[in-house]
């Protein structure tokens, strides 16, 4: 069973930064912000994500936090303002 699984960090590195963007895209999540990333994962793909995470913090100075969502609660949220596509790079009024 897969659940919806938020990431969001805060990471003063530049460096350090660019590496945990890629690897969150490389387990398949989607960035929805500039420091924020979310998709569907697998318990197992969640706890690969976590331990992956856990080795990058070792670099530097870090706060990584990593929500498990029902998907009825990630479809309340309320998009206010642009929506902007990070995978292209357009904005999207929403």
């Amino acid at each position: 069973m897969e659940i919806i699984t938020l990431v969001i960090y805060d990471i003063s590195s530049d460096e350090l930064r660019e590496k945990v963007a890629s690897f969150l895209k490389g387990m398949g999540l989607k960035r929805i912000q500039k420091s924020a990333f979310a998709g569907s994962l697998s318990h197992s793909r969640r706890v690969e994500v976590i331990a992956g995470l856990k080795r990058l913090s070792k670099e530097g100075p870090v706060n990584i936090q990593v929500y498990p969502l029902t998907p009825a609660s990630f479809n309340q949220r309320e998009i206010i303002g642009v929506n902007i596509d990070y995978d292209k790079g357009e904005e999207l009024v929403t």
